[in-house]
């Protein structure tokens, strides 16, 4: 990523923070104090900067599997349905196999939960290949059945009956929770994302693999006439990309939770969106989207204490950065030049 492109898509972001101060104005709000305890509350302690990466680490998982359908041009947008079905699973492996140690159900959860995501994932890619079905809308619609899944589950068979009527699962044994990193709030997931992060992009950079979804995603045409397999190449994404998306469920089950229950469902799979678009699609980038996105919710959380900003607030600065930042793209695709008179 050039400096050019860098210095327009910071400008596209703090365009949409600006129309951000703009609301808050309209509000009754003072827009400069509010977008200063937005930054005091997401970077201005230790506490609050552990949140961030907390949250920042299912945002990056989902992040990094949307990043690899794109790369071939598959617009994956399930990875919410995904997360839910990744969360499903790995709480699946907790309650059929609760008597086995740490070292052992752990692994068998981040199993679980990736074949969980990565199936969610294949069925959009067999139903564009063999119905040349359109995966936006498939990966979206079933975004909802896998959430509708999820509370089928918490509020009818995996109920906990002590929970007082609230629709929860029963907690997770310890040897079900990821453990946390020395005496801070971090927690190992953080590794989890180093680790695929720097596979992934070593794929995307050293791999014929890597090449080819390049190649298949710059012209499909091209990629056709190259031979290349490109329906491989769609399994092999959407099963990649469902599979990171049911980590981050699985994480976010096993750490923030302890268990199922529909408040996991916070909307990371849609950040996800436009943490790989604010990367453009570079795991490395990646990881420093995902921290700020996540600083995002977190300083609207304070916003919200501080001075009462709608919860709804964070979502809308989402949307808009997401918009900026695509507008923005018509700027690093295409450059004015002055025309000379004939």
């Amino acid at each position: 990523m050039g400096w050019g492109v860098c210095l327009v898509i910071s400008g596209a972001v703090l365009f949409a923070l600006g129309i951000g101060m703009g609301m808050l104005s309209i509000q009754g709000k003072p827009p400069l104090s509010g977008m200063g305890l937005l930054l005091q509350g997401a970077f201005g302690s230790r506490w609050a900067l552990e949140d961030c990466v907390g949250k920042a680490i299912p945002i990056y998982l989902c992040s990094l599997g949307v990043a690899v359908a794109f790369r071939l041009q598959i617009w994956n947008i399930g990875a919410e349905g995904q997360f839910a079905l990744g969360a499903v699973g790995a709480a699946w492996a907790v309650y059929r196999f609760s008597a086995l140690p740490g070292w052992t159900l752990i692994p068998l959860m981040m199993l679980v939960s990736f074949a969980a995501g990565a199936f969610w994932g294949l069925i959009p890619a067999f139903l564009k290949l063999r119905m040349r079905a359109n995966e936006i809308i498939v990966t979206l619609m079933m975004n909802y059945i896998a959430v509708f899944f999820l509370d089928y589950l918490v509020y009818g068979r995996w109920k906990d009956p002590a929970s007082f009527g609230f629709p929860m699962t029963p907690t997770f044994p310890e040897s079900a929770v990821v453990g946390r990193i020395g005496g801070t709030n971090l927690n190992w997931g953080l590794l989890l994302c180093v680790v695929s992060g720097l596979i992934i992009w070593i794929f995307f950079r050293h791999t014929r693999l890597g090449f080819e979804l390049k190649a298949g995603g710059e012209s499909l045409q091209a990629a056709r006439y190259a031979r290349l397999p490109y329906e491989n190449l769609v399994v092999l994404v959407m099963v990649l990309s469902g599979g990171l998306a049911g980590w981050a469920g699985f994480i976010e089950a096993s750490v923030t939770l302890n268990r199922l229950q529909p408040s996991i469902m916070v909307g990371y799979g849609y950040t996800a969106i436009v943490v790989a678009w604010l990367a453009r699609l570079n795991p490395l980038y990646i990881g420093i989207a995902a921290f700020l996105l996540a600083g995002l919710r977190v300083g609207g959380e304070n916003l919200q204490l501080e001075i009462q900003v709608p919860a709804a607030f964070g979502e809308i600065l989402e949307g808009l950065i997401l918009l900026s930042v695509l507008a923005s793209s018509f700027f690093i695709r295409y450059r004015f030049t002055p025309r000379r008179p004939s």
